[in-house]
């Protein structure tokens, strides 16, 4: 059917349809927790359980999926109580309140996650301590999205209400994605600071940081909800306040049998798994293809990456508001769609090792058409929603957008589910990840103790005060070394998981690899013990040169269970690489070449001794840690395939959507007349007898 918009006048809003700036600014705002919070979580929990944690990118993307299943329940519960709450608040302000506290405080238990050598060691298996850390990201996720969900139904659903003009709900929603991609350009940036060792602490990594960042973020949060609260108003609530409350099957059954919402749906949920694929998969792109598996610098790449993503998303928003009253939405969705082809087709050429940067060009391009696709979904549910009153006489925008938003969901879900299976698929070793990263950061606490003495020039401070800070470190080393032990003798009588390393030779290494680390750290504790004693019965005054010889002989001792950790580390991850290269026939000289690199940093390792001068130590340990660098790159087939998958399946997914694009029939012209149909209806029903 052929789109006869330009038949009426553009400027057709009245004055009372206009959305006033300080009610436009309060709901944008808004755009933060469904748009910035919900990609956030959906991206950075895939992401960082599997190369922070070292969790299967397959059951990350699976347990991803349930909360979308909890969804098919809750969300149409939410709508249909939104829409049928009765309060002196209005309808839909007091669950933007509750959801959006929350939301809040819900993405920060998400980081919480147990871990750590003492959790590690409550289970019999690392498999079983691998279940145990996605059961709680599952329940987690689980309470989060709920929280979402009671935020973002009634908040979609009132957009729909504060304004009956056609172009006005396109200005309204383009001012929610306007905020929502402002805040969402600090997804990966998000993701750089949480690798900050401000955040995450010398021995941590990405998902420590991003405990202490997202209660930033909900100290941000909470006083928000309350402005959301105490600001927006309710336009539509007087009508509808009068209005008979519907059963819930009911308000159901009238959203699945309109023709155009459906094609609408399916346009946007198709478009929404192409997006996720580009956003799940495109995070490893320039972490391990462009700088091959440094995540720093991957990290600082999609930082800005994102910033330009966001800053397009928000400049979007005024063509859309000239584009979209010219040729009509419909065309305008059509657009955006043929945007993110052209996007996808130039990630051919723009994912260049040797030019990181082209990576905007196609970011520059996707970020338009998801703005324009999403903001006008948002917008045309509204005009269904007036279709639907026209033909039954009641409002359901709650049900109509918590249906619509479950398929949004359910897209990135699906999206997560798949583009987890391919990341299986693809051999992508996220364990070689870990593991690497659990030895940089065994290192770098190393370096950073060796900067402590040395950068605070604790051996030139007077000799009370240096023989305090002795006795901290020697009690802080005590108690590291009492805990690693413990670790280490519950480690060493575990059954372990054998996917690949099935040689006997590897269960013999281990084991003697583990009797001479307790070996060792019961000699280090002991001689800690000692030498605490030795401090404790020290009485100043005492002649600089006892002092210094007491400390020259302290430090060595706490260094020692830092480096003892490492060398075992070092040979974890040698044996995972030796075994993988067993198995990975496709990946054999990538695996060779990562064995001998590694080999040489173990090597390196069992030399290296900690009484030697603090200068030359930290030199060493300066240059194991530039070679582990080399040891994060994934195989070339890995990558190939990666590229492949996310190039491809998003240009398939949006084929799909322009053939449901094209059975949408409700025009522009249609729309006014059905907005004049109910004024008419409603000024008769106004002018009727009591």
């Amino acid at each position: 059917m052929k789109e006869q918009e330009m038949q009426t006048p553009q400027n057709y809003s009245n004055n009372e349809d206009k959305i006033r700036f300080s009610q436009l600014a309060a709901y944008g705002a808004g755009g933060i927790i469904p748009i910035a919070l919900f990609n956030i979580a959906g991206i950075l929990v895939g992401l960082m359980g599997n190369i922070s944690l070292g969790l299967s990118a397959f059951w990350l993307g699976a347990i991803l999926i349930i909360p979308r299943l909890w969804d098919a329940l809750s969300d149409p519960i939410i709508g249909h109580l939104s829409d049928n709450t009765r309060t002196r608040w209005g309808r839909r302000r007091p669950y933007l309140l509750l959801g959006g506290i929350a939301a809040a405080v819900s993405f920060v238990v998400i980081w919480w996650i147990p871990k750590g050598d003492l959790v590690h060691s409550w289970f019999p298996t690392d498999s079983g301590y691998q279940v145990f850390q996605l059961v709680y990201i599952l329940f987690s996720l689980l309470i989060f999205f709920t929280a979402v969900n009671i935020f973002e139904i009634p908040h979609g659903a009132l957009g729909m209400e504060m304004t009956t003009d056609y172009h006005e709900r396109t200005r309204l929603f383009s001012a929610k994605s306007f905020v929502g991609n402002l805040f969402a350009m600090s997804t990966p940036w998000l993701f750089a600071l949480a690798s900050m060792e401000v955040f995450k602490g010398p021995g941590g990594n990405e998902v420590d940081g991003m405990r202490y960042v997202s209660i930033l973020i909900a100290a941000v949060l909470i006083p928000l909800s309350f402005w959301w609260f105490l600001k927006l108003r309710e336009p539509a609530f007087k009508k509808v306040s009068v209005q008979e409350k519907t059963p819930f099957w009911s308000d159901m059954k009238r959203t699945a049998s309109n023709k155009n919402f459906i094609m609408l749906t399916l346009t946007i949920f198709t478009l929404a798994m192409g997006f996720n694929f580009v956003s799940l998969l495109g995070s490893y792109i320039p972490i391990f293809f462009i700088y091959g598996g440094d995540k720093v610098a991957g990290a600082t790449l999609l930082g800005i990456n994102g910033t330009i993503w966001a800053i397009t998303g928000v400049l979007a928003v005024f063509p859309l508001n000239w584009i979209s009253p010219k040729l009509g939405k419909r065309k305008t969705l059509s657009i955006a769609i043929l945007l993110m082809v052209v996007a996808q087709l130039s990630k051919i050429v723009c994912y260049n090792p040797e030019y990181p940067y082209l990576i905007i060009i196609p970011t520059v391009l996707l970020s338009a058409g998801m703005l324009f696709f999403f903001t006008l979904g948002s917008s045309m549910v509204g005009d269904i929603c007036d279709e639907e009153e026209l033909k039954t006489g009641n409002r359901s925008e709650g049900s109509f957008y918590s249906v619509f938003w479950w398929f949004i969901k359910m897209g990135t879900a699906l999206a997560s589910l798949v583009a987890g299976a391919l990341i299986v698929y693809t051999l992508f070793d996220e364990t070689q990840v870990t593991k690497v990263d659990s030895l940089q950061g065994n290192v770098r606490e190393l370096r950073s103790e060796i900067q402590y003495w040395q950068g605070d020039q604790d051996l030139t401070k007077t000799n009370t005060t240096l023989l305090e800070n002795t006795r901290k470190q020697v009690t802080k080393a005590m108690d590291e070394s009492k805990k690693y032990l413990t670790y280490l003798e519950k480690e060493s009588v575990k059954k372990q998981d054998e996917a690949y390393q099935n040689a006997t030779e590897y269960k013999s290494q281990r084991n003697q690899k583990f009797s001479e680390a307790i070996s060792a750290s019961k000699s280090t504790l002991i001689e800690l013990e000692n030498l605490n004693l030795q401090l404790a019965n020290v009485e100043p005054p005492m002649t600089d040169s006892l002092t210094k010889a007491i400390v020259s002989s302290a430090i060595p001792l706490i260094l020692e269970p830092k480096l003892e950790r490492a060398r075992l580390n070092s040979f974890e991850l040698l044996s995972h690489l030796e075994g993988k290269s067993l198995e990975s026939e496709k990946s054999e000289a990538h695996y060779t070449q990562l064995i001998q690199n590694s080999a040489e940093v173990d090597k390196q390792l069992s030399t290296i001794q900690t009484n030697i001068p603090l200068e030359t130590l930290d030199k060493e340990l300066s240059i194991i840690e530039t070679e582990m660098v080399q040891l994060t790159i994934q195989s070339p087939y890995t990558l190939f395939i990666m590229r492949v998958i996310e190039i491809g399946l998003p240009i398939l997914l949006s084929i799909f959507s322009i053939l449901f694009i094209f059975r949408y029939s409700l025009t522009e012209k249609r729309s006014r007349e059905i907005k004049d149909l109910l004024k008419q209806r409603n000024l008769a029903r106004n002018s009727e007898p009591i």
